[in-house]
């Protein structure tokens, strides 16, 4: 893979869907070379008020890329076509396994 893509989960405790969404991101680390950062929003009144009813939220390189639910296929594609894939349902270049 030619860059190292950075992802950010905003959650907060206790929140179902955000543990399933960091599951994903956890299985696709796996396989793709990446930084992840999570950050709890309960812990920042302005972070609750921006993100508060769309959590989990994932960002991509800052940009983003989904909220509430993401699968492997689908998380897969948004990555993808951050790194050149013309078509995020169709990569052109897909992300070559950092393993």
């Amino acid at each position: 893979m030619d860059q190292l893509l950075a992802l950010t989960i905003y959650s907060r405790p206790g929140c179902h869907l955000c543990e399933e969404m960091k599951t994903v991101v956890a299985r696709v680390a796996r396989t793709v070379e990446l930084t992840l950062q999570e950050i709890d929003i309960s812990t920042d009144p302005a972070l609750e008020q921006r993100y508060g009813l769309e959590i989990p939220v994932l960002l991509v390189d800052g940009k983003k890329a989904a909220k509430y639910r993401v699968t492997e296929t689908e998380l897969m594609r948004i990555l993808n076509a951050r790194t050149g894939g013309a078509d995020p349902s169709r990569p052109s270049r897909p992300i070559s396994p950092s393993r």
